[in-house]
């Protein structure tokens, strides 16, 4: 078994074009980064990022904020987000 192939080989299907909101089920365009941690896993200074529409940003920052994960809130730049987001909730 070729374990390395399996993981991005030709079958592999593209993702968005552009960035999409993390909220599961939500293929709206993203317009904001959520930043957090979780202070148990990870050093103060790491931040992983889940990107926002509008409407779900409010949800995601309460969620966050709930388990003490919530950082910071900032508007989506046109690059890349550094970390793949999470698009599970």
């Amino acid at each position: 078994m070729d374990l390395l192939n399996t993981l991005g080989g030709a079958d592999a299907q593209p993702g968005p074009q552009t960035p999409q909101c993390s909220r599961k089920d939500c293929r709206q365009n993203a317009m904001w980064q959520v930043l957090w941690n979780n202070p148990k896993v990870h050093t103060p200074e790491r931040r992983k990022i889940w990107l926002a529409c509008d409407e779900h940003r409010p949800w995601l920052e309460n969620y966050l904020t709930q388990r003490l994960f919530w950082r910071s809130t900032e508007p989506l730049e046109t690059g890349a987000p550094d970390e793949a987001p999470r698009s599970d909730l």
